[in-house]
């Protein structure tokens, strides 16, 4: 589906170094974060997939569908003996108007920590 000029999504990229730490260790960290400004929500960070430790990862059965962005697939973190349950998203097969979000992932920030790396 094709977003509107109300609904229109676009992509940043975050120009810092950032980590996401989560029950003591580093989920991801990654100089490539991609920043999606979408209207009526808040900028959201997406980490490339290939920079987040996908072994703290358990995929979930969870899912949700964004009529502008696809299916979302979650995963639960599971890590230093915490555990936060559908915190991760992304979306594996998302519309060709936000491809540029296929193969990154992002975190809930009030679930996880996301650090500026100096």
């Amino acid at each position: 589906m094709a977003a509107s000029p109300e609904t229109k999504i676009t992509f940043e990229t975050e120009p810092k170094h950032l980590r996401v730490v989560f029950g003591g260790h580093i989920i991801a960290d990654s100089k490539h974060v991609l920043v999606l400004l979408e209207p009526g929500h808040g900028d959201v960070l997406y980490f490339p997939r290939a920079d987040v430790r996908m072994e703290f990862l358990k995929s979930t059965d969870h899912s949700t569908h964004c009529p502008y962005k696809g299916d979302a697939s979650y995963w639960t973190i599971d890590a230093g003996g915490e555990i936060a349950e559908n915190a991760v998203w992304g979306y594996e097969a998302a519309f060709d108007d936000v491809s540029e979000i296929k193969g990154y992932i992002s975190f809930y920030p009030d679930r996880v920590e996301i650090l500026g790396v100096v």
